[in-house]
């Protein structure tokens, strides 16, 4: 329910506010909310010849076929004149994401489909690991922590084994095998829900702890820091280490308040302890490696697991081979029945994403959230914030609505200021202390059908608040 009033609010609002722009002058046309595309000038005013300025209307009339762009790069936002059917069209500025139509096309085409293959793959991994009894096994080792944490689970559960594959794939930063585990695992709860409309304690826990994005190895941040020509391209893992890892510890606080989780339980403090004592292990190795050391280990490490999942999923089911035969199967077929949920699951999450980025689309190219962002600012700069932090602000309040958003945010303000400045490797924090809210809910939710989220969306966006906040501080002491 309070997602789907979030949404409406975000959709009428931003369709609002373009009306009232257009009409009060603000616009000169709102055709680019519909059918503009990320980066492309926006027009601004049309003007007849005699018009324009003197210096302007020469070099056109100059120009050959009376033609003339003045500034041909119209990806910055510095102002294009172009003279075209006897009119001059005035660009300025460029638009910050798809349209409403565009964005409709590329969530198809440049997230679900790779989505859905991602899916597939990783579906009919899981596959095997059901049948060949390796979930089975991974349950009954974990379940002594997993029944204090999630008390309405059963002992041995198989949900327990992909929550664990889940969380660990986010660890290690695999987002694209992090998703079909995650999925998997909303549907095994799923099964033991009670009101399968109605998000169920366990699912709320699984998808705060799932949101708080706590990550080892944020390969992605470093990638684009490294392109930035940062000096050490590692050097934001510890904070963002430890940004995420407050932001776990707040969500399960605050949803383990709500649903009366025995915080004093022997199993639960001894698995908290060891992993903390597996973070400080990893990142006192870390910390010993030279520059390159640090990249070559942040590098493979991730891949490294990831490949070792895949090989150790295959040797045990052709070692167990004959359960498949016993469940009538072969390990291809098993991996290929898989395959095809995964499919199936890609196609049921595709209304519910896709109505969330239409919103989020209108919401950014309305420039409502513009007025929101800068209004922010300048609260916190008249609250004495430094300029440094507010001009990071940006992909933090982005980075609830949209991964893609934000990054483009991120990537800017290190070409801006620099990668190696205060706002460069604050907005990198920011950007790997927290997962895409909106997105998340939309896809995990969707996934099963659940339509009352009960209190997940405002525990998720009050951890993203805190991780926000966190990161201002851990920023600040390490930079």
């Amino acid at each position: 329910m309070v997602l789907s009033r979030f949404w409406l609010v975000i959709f009428i609002s931003s369709i609002a506010f373009v009306i009232f722009s257009l009409f009060s002058g603000s616009n000169y046309t709102i055709d680019h909310v519909l059918n503009g595309k990320k980066d492309d000038p926006i027009l601004v005013s049309e003007k007849y010849l005699d018009e324009i300025p003197a210096f302007i209307k020469d070099s056109i009339q100059k120009a050959p076929e009376q033609t003339m762009i003045v500034n041909r790069d119209t990806l910055n936002a510095d102002t294009t004149y172009v003279y075209k059917n006897k009119t001059v069209k005035i660009f300025s500025g460029v638009q910050k994401s798809d349209g409403l139509l565009p964005t409709c096309k590329s969530t198809l085409l440049d997230l679900i489909l790779p989505l859905m293959a991602y899916l597939a793959f990783f579906c009919g991994l899981m596959e095997l690991l059901i049948i060949s009894g390796v979930s089975e096994k991974l349950a009954k080792v974990l379940s002594p922590v997993f029944v204090k944490v999630f008390p309405s689970i059963p002992k041995n559960h198989p949900s327990i084994s992909y929550m664990t594959l889940n969380f660990a794939a986010n660890f290690l930063g695999l987002d694209s095998a992090a998703t079909p585990f995650g999925l998997k695992a909303m549907e095994s709860l799923q099964e033991i829900n009670p009101e399968k409309d109605k998000a169920s304690d366990a699912q709320i826990m699984f998808m705060c702890l799932h949101a708080s994005g706590l990550t080892l190895i944020a390969t992605s941040i470093i990638g684009y820091r490294a392109a930035a020509n940062a000096a050490n391209p590692a050097d934001v893992m510890l904070p963002c280490i430890i940004t995420s890892f407050i932001g776990t510890i707040a969500a399960f606080l605050i949803v383990g308040a709500k649903q009366k989780i025995n915080f004093k339980s022997a199993s639960l403090l001894i698995g908290l302890m060891v992993l903390i004592a597996a973070i400080v292990g990893l990142l006192m190795y870390v910390n010993h490696l030279d520059l390159i050391g640090k990249n070559y280990f942040t590098t493979n490490l991730s891949a490294l697991i990831l490949i070792g999942i895949i090989a150790a999923t295959l040797i045990f089911s052709f070692a167990k081979e004959q359960k498949f035969t016993e469940a009538n199967t072969t390990v291809y077929e098993a991996f290929v029945a898989g395959a095809n949920n995964g499919v199936k699951t890609g196609v049921t999450i595709f209304p519910y994403v896709l109505g969330m980025l239409v919103a989020i689309s209108l919401f950014r190219n309305s420039g409502l959230f513009e007025i929101i962002s800068n209004g922010l600012g300048f609260v916190f700069s008249s609250m004495g914030v430094t300029k440094e932090i507010v001009d990071a602000l940006p992909v933090a309040l982005l980075r609830p609505f949209s991964s893609a958003g934000s990054r483009g945010f991120l990537i800017d303000s290190m070409n801006t200021f620099g990668a190696d400045s205060m706002t460069g490797r604050l907005s990198s924090i920011f950007q790997c202390s927290a997962e895409s809210t909106f997105y998340v809910i939309a896809v995990y939710f969707g996934s099963v059908n659940i339509k009352n989220t009960r209190y997940a969306l405002g525990t998720m966006l009050l951890v993203d608040v805190i991780c926000v906040i966190t990161a201002i501080f851990v920023a600040s002491w390490f930079f």
